[in-house]
């Protein structure tokens, strides 16, 4: 009897580790934290200068005035609007890398024409071909009819980050589409979120905090 407990006592210790080996890293703010589910962060470009700001609203493709559509801050100097993060998982209690998840605005536009939502989605335009994202997306309820709504983050070395659309809640789809998200630039130079080869490399700045806590504790 005590052999079969032990026996069983390995068993569920294996699985538990195997388990635990086989989580995917969790996704951490330039602070080093782990990046909370609610919780709201501003998405900036890994790269200052040149390479932008933060995402924030804006129109739509083709001047097109709703739903508003996902854009890339000029400057770096402006960090955008906060996001937050809801993962597939409603009970995860932390954001994760390689793992569905819905990413929503955690603010209204200064002005709203439209009554869509924050949510985001992927939204192909036939006139410019190309997919494109913007708002009005719809959070939770993974499936098939939701699949435009569901991103993933995936690490970048070190460094930093990258939005992925590859969604995984529909198991019916073998031509789902897997992209790296990145960014459009139209004749006036505005910097749109849209699924490309090359992908947008960002990082992750909890709202209303320094870049580097341990330069003001220093």
């Amino acid at each position: 009897m005590k052999k079969l407990l032990l026996f069983l006592s390995f068993l569920l210790f294996n699985s538990f580790l195997s388990f635990a080996a086989e989580e995917p890293n969790p996704v951490l703010d330039i602070n080093g934290e782990e990046i909370r589910p609610g919780v709201e962060y501003h998405v900036v470009s890994l790269f200052w200068g040149a390479g932008g700001g933060g995402v924030t609203y804006g129109k739509g493709p083709g001047n097109e005035i709703c739903p508003l559509a996902v854009v890339q801050e000029p400057s770096d100097r402006n960090r955008g609007h906060p996001v937050t993060f809801t993962p597939v998982n409603p009970e995860e209690g932390v954001v994760r890398v390689s793992t569905d998840l819905n990413i929503k605005f955690a603010e209204p536009p200064i002005i709203n024409f439209c009554r869509g939502s924050n949510v985001w989605k992927v939204h192909f335009n036939e006139a410019l071909e190309q997919h494109f994202v913007l708002t009005d997306g719809v959070e939770g309820n993974s499936g098939c009819e939701t699949e435009a709504n569901w991103f993933k983050i995936e690490a970048i070395g070190s460094l930093g980050y990258k939005l992925v659309y590859c969604p995984a809640v529909c198991d019916s789809s073998s031509e789902a589409i897997c992209k790296d998200v990145g960014i459009y630039y139209d004749d006036d130079r505005t910097r749109r979120l849209a699924l490309s080869d090359q992908p947008f490399l960002v990082v992750f700045i909890k709202k209303s905090e320094d870049i580097l806590k341990s330069v003001t504790s220093t």
